[in-house]
């Protein structure tokens, strides 16, 4: 069962990952400052109509299993707890309980 924060997520990154061209394309326009004022202005003006879901800031690390936004190791998409659960029962491939 997918959580609400993670499906918030998975839609900010896509609505990223199209937008980005554009959107980069707008504020470069906007931050140069050789542009005349007007061009700059049209060009903020644009990015201001941009959805809530284009900004990359909105994309957050999140566990795919249980949604929780902290103590998560990116390579396996998963918080500390679930991590540690999964590997100790053998989920994860390449991952085994230290000894020494």
């Amino acid at each position: 069962m997918s959580n609400a924060r993670v499906l918030r997520d998975m839609k900010a990154r896509i609505g990223v990952k199209d937008n980005e061209i554009i959107r980069r394309a707008y504020l470069y326009v906007a931050r140069n400052t050789t542009l005349p004022p007007q061009v700059r202005h049209q060009a903020q003006l644009q990015l201001n109509t941009f959805g809530r879901y284009t900004r990359p800031t909105t994309v957050k690390n999140r566990c795919v299993v249980s949604g929780r936004g902290r103590g998560i190791m990116s390579e396996f998409g998963l918080c500390r707890f679930q991590f540690r659960l999964k590997a100790l029962q053998g989920e994860l491939n390449g991952v085994q309980k230290a000894s020494w």
